[in-house]
């Protein structure tokens, strides 16, 4: 039997991020993080916003990844990412009323920043976007360059023939079948 356990998202930070180093020089950057679902209001008939509010934890990993740095960096309340992540269920005692407590949250794996760099660094001519937006470690390397698709040929750009160009044999004639 199959498995996937794969969660994309893109919305807001609720609060900026809290991070905490561990004696082995781990760290983790937790943070808030909220979606929007769209619903109709039965009685109006408009659809409105239903935030969904996630926790979201970012480790630092052994090789190479280093996630909580990048959110501790750059992302702050209110800035807008895409964040990509698992669901884990993170299991507590309460310390109150010593009942057993769980709740959903998300392991950060991957995050691309959507808001534009606070020190007006270079931006692309379209404006709004992110100058550098970083997915995962490549956070300094540059964005891709941007892809148009090609234009479609006209007639104007076919040259003119008063004849075939291969022997009086038309295109039509090569065809095998």
């Amino acid at each position: 039997m199959a498995n996937l356990n794969k969660v994309m998202l893109i919305g807001r930070l609720t609060r900026d991020p809290e991070v905490r180093t561990f004696s082995n020089g781990g760290k983790v950057a937790k943070f808030g993080f909220a979606v929007n679902n769209r619903k109709k209001n039965q009685q109006t008939g408009q659809y409105e916003d239903d935030p969904v509010f996630i926790d979201v934890d970012a480790f630092n990993r052994e090789p190479g990844r280093k996630l909580a740095d990048l959110v501790e960096q750059y992302l702050h309340k209110g800035h807008q990412a895409y964040i990509e992540g698992s669901l884990v269920l993170d299991k507590w005692d309460d310390k109150t009323t010593g009942e057993k407590r769980s709740k959903m949250k998300l392991l950060l794996n991957d995050v691309q920043f959507l808001e534009p760099r606070a020190d007006g660094g270079n931006s692309n001519s379209e404006g709004g976007a992110p100058a550098r937006p970083a997915r995962g470690m490549n956070a300094a390397a540059p964005p891709p360059p941007a892809r148009r698709p090609a234009a479609e040929p006209t007639y104007e750009d076919e040259p003119e023939h008063d004849e075939p160009s291969r022997g009086g044999k038309t295109p039509e004639d090569d065809i095998p079948f």
